[in-house]
């Protein structure tokens, strides 16, 4: 192993964390496949909001109105489909901010840069290929199709952060927050004059289709490098001293969301401004809805600020749902990926024996005004109880799949 140091350890860093000096910190548990002490805090957020897109899948497949409106049309939808939906939007931030924690850590583990950056080179690409094949695969049921996502915009950030990891963390941190700040005012762009190369456009910074290709990207890569800039840039706060964290990242996320409130009132930072409506808790509804594609600066502060006071919340988590979270957390790609077959397969086998077509669920993004029409589609309740039921069907295999991580140190583990 190479000796030079790490990315991190700049001048304005903490220095590599061990637990040789005998000092313990009750949220750390073990170490990771690196060697670094474990934050259970990391996992446990990673786990629950897991959980959550778990909710928002099954929402997908399993509810009646899934494919006729959106859940956040305040014209259309109801307080409890609004947070139903709302609620995951903590998800793919949250993922995307601790992906560059992650990276933060792991560079403390005394990886040299250049053997991080071929790591994070490997795994982005690893990550793409993965979106275009097996989890759009999952979500189709039905190949090729062109559906960039969640760990799409991953692979990109990380495949960006293996190059950027070689600047000064603050320099890193300072282009994170300019590109989550600054990239909403390129909404007016029109992507047309840049003749040929509109296409990187559309992968880059707005959510569209591609020129004859079938599907459409969801995640614009470069509002979620931003927010992965981020997570890597404050990665000193997770090495601190469990007390003086606390109180930082509770700074922080209380920063965030004041920020978030400020910019609201003042219509800034966000194309959908809060409207008044006929009935108060419909004002709040309209207050807290922010625009996630592409991420809004306004969406960024809200999500990441309750994702971080969730976190330190966690911390205090006690019992068999600590257990249940971080197992999922800390197998978050094993467990994605499972879900996605175990949430698709279960509309299919269910809405076959209700007597709906299995055609109407291959191919299921290209059609939904069809999949609307046939008639498919339980209650919310019914939805939670399928959420639930998924949930306990994934657990043993994310439990088994931690536990195989932490027992052996076969490289190919850490690519999932």
């Amino acid at each position: 192993m190479s000796t030079s140091s790490p990315p991190s350890a700049t001048a304005t860093d903490p220095a590599p964390v061990s637990l040789a000096s005998g000092q313990t910190d009750p949220d750390r548990a073990g170490l990771t496949r690196l060697g670094l002490p474990r934050l259970d805090m990391i996992d446990r957020l990673r786990g629950l909001v897991i959980a959550l897109m778990v909710l928002d899948h099954v929402r997908d497949y399993f509810h009646r109105q899934a494919f006729a409106f959106n859940p956040t049309d305040l014209d259309q939808t109801t307080p409890l489909l609004f947070a139903t939906r709302w609620v995951t939007h903590l998800c793919a931030p949250s993922f995307v901010f601790l992906a560059g924690v992650s990276i933060f850590l792991q560079g403390m583990s005394g990886k040299s840069r250049a053997e991080l950056s071929r790591f994070l080179l490997a795994r982005g690409v690893w990550l793409i290929v993965l979106e275009l094949s097996v989890i759009v695969f999952g979500f189709q049921f039905l190949w090729p199709f062109l559906f960039l996502q969640v760990i799409w915009a991953i692979g990109a950030g990380m495949i960006a952060m293996a190059a950027l990891l070689w600047l000064p963390r603050p320099l890193v941190l300072a282009l994170g927050v300019a590109i989550v700040a600054g990239h909403g005012a390129l909404g007016g762009f029109d992507p047309a004059r840049l003749g040929a190369l509109a296409p990187g456009w559309t992968l880059m910074m707005r959510p569209g289709v591609l020129p004859g290709i079938e599907g459409f990207v969801a995640y614009p890569a470069l509002p979620w490098i931003g927010l992965m800039l981020l997570g890597y840039g404050i990665g000193p706060l997770f090495v601190l001293p469990r007390a003086r964290r606390a109180r930082a990242l509770a700074a922080l996320a209380v920063a965030m969301l004041i920020a978030f409130a400020l910019l609201r009132l003042a219509a800034i930072g966000d194309p959908s401004p809060w409207r008044r409506m006929p009935d108060p808790l419909f004002d709040v509804l309209s207050f807290i809805n922010v625009s996630k594609y592409p991420p809004s600066l306004q969406y960024a502060l809200a999500t990441l600020g309750v994702s971080l006071l969730l976190m330190l919340a966690l911390e205090r988590l006690r019992g068999p749902l600590r257990e249940v979270l971080l197992a999922y957390g800390r197998t978050p790609l094993f467990t994605y990926l499972l879900h996605i077959y175990l949430v698709h397969g279960a509309a299919l086998a269910i809405g076959v024996a209700s007597g709906i077509p299995a055609a109407v669920f291959v191919g299921i993004l290209s059609h939904p005004r069809e999949v609307f029409e046939s008639g498919w589609g339980l209650g919310l309740p019914a939805v939670f109880a399928v959420w639930l039921a998924i949930l306990a069907l994934l657990y043993p295999f994310s439990r088994w799949f931690a536990r195989l991580k932490q027992r052996r140190r076969d490289r190919w583990l850490s690519y999932l």
